[in-house]
């Protein structure tokens, strides 16, 4: 059993910060890619952005436009976590956002499946 658990939602004022936590537990054998995609009403699941590990062959990161110099996620990946520092916020970044993973675990490996989050509400208004 995998469990992903993310942290640091809130309500924030436009152009400020949070930073949101999510690390993944059970039976892990590895983790690959990790990010983070938001849902906002009506809209579809985007992604946010997402990042392999350092010590993959080729690591990458990749990251939404409408994020981008405003947005850094970072891993840790001997802990199995990633982060998401969000500044300067803004109205539209609004939305529930989940933490996604590629895992490697005990009944799969080598293969990896993806598993999320519960979500984790960011709502950004004066």
């Amino acid at each position: 059993q995998v469990q992903l658990v993310e942290s640091g939602g809130g309500l924030v004022q436009p152009g400020g910060s949070l930073r949101l936590s999510c690390a993944a537990s059970g039976s892990i054998v590895s983790v690959s890619a990790m990010g983070w995609y938001r849902q906002s009403p009506g809209k579809e699941r985007e992604l946010v952005a997402i990042t392999t590990r350092a010590v993959d062959a080729n690591p990458t990161t990749d990251i939404a436009d409408s994020v981008r110099g405003r947005f850094t996620i970072s891993r840790d990946t001997p802990k199995n976590s990633v982060y998401l520092q969000m500044n300067r916020l803004k109205p539209e970044d609004t939305a529930v956002y989940y933490c996604c993973g590629k895992v490697a675990h005990r009944g799969s490996w080598p293969s990896t499946e993806d598993y999320w989050g519960q979500g984790t509400q960011v709502a950004v208004s004066s």
